[in-house]
């Protein structure tokens, strides 16, 4: 999935505080998003490995929301849904396509790496790839919501999320092709160091 989508149901999952606790649902949500956003900072140093960790965010985020029940403070309910968010990020790639340049053609089995069992889970096709048509569906669909919720910043946050999402969905299959015609140029030097999808050849 894109990183508008996984932004955005990061922060949807503060919504319970809006009635729960109030106080605590700005932070919620802005540590919601964030904890979306963060495994794809891995974007170019071994994606969907390097900070993608479905079981340990988990393990992690079931031990913060039980100190956020016990000690509410705006420390521990952040940390509890920046974990929320992290781990709801790296479950829901595995229902995504894979890694290739290209994820519409289905070549790659590796979606998310497993650390805890030490291998690569397999791509499960829901949402086809990250900016398909679906995958927008879906960042609208969950979108909705928020904006009912959440005003003022929070609420650009949302907006902005979602025109990122239409621009990449629009564009999403041209910057694959523009990226795999723009690799064989660069300096041979510059390889190695290319996330593992863009060094594959171009023979369309």
């Amino acid at each position: 999935m894109m990183l508008p989508t996984h932004v955005i149901a990061g922060m949807l999952l503060a919504a319970p505080l809006v009635w729960i606790a109030p106080e605590f649902a700005t932070v919620g949500f802005a540590a919601g998003a964030l904890g979306g956003l963060f495994p794809d900072l891995d974007m170019y140093t071994g994606h969907r490995k390097t900070l993608h960790y479905p079981v340990y965010y988990s393990v992690l985020a079931v031990v913060a929301l039980l100190v956020a029940v016990v000690a509410p403070s705006t420390v521990t309910v952040g940390a509890a849904l920046f974990l929320l968010g992290a781990a709801l990020h790296s479950f829901s790639d595995v229902y995504g396509g894979g890694l290739e340049l290209r994820p519409w053609e289905g070549t790659s089995d590796r979606a998310v790496y497993d650390h805890y069992r030490r291998r690569w889970i397999a791509p499960r096709g829901r949402i086809p790839y990250d900016g398909s048509y679906q995958d927008l569906a879906l960042a609208t669909g969950l979108s909705l919501p928020l904006l009912y919720l959440v005003d003022g910043t929070l609420r650009q946050v949302v907006i902005a999320s979602l025109l990122v999402a239409i621009v990449y969905t629009v564009l999403r299959r041209y910057l694959a092709e523009l990226t795999a015609r723009i690799i064989p140029l660069l300096p041979p030097a510059l390889t190695p160091h290319l996330p593992e999808r863009y060094n594959e050849s171009d023979d369309r």
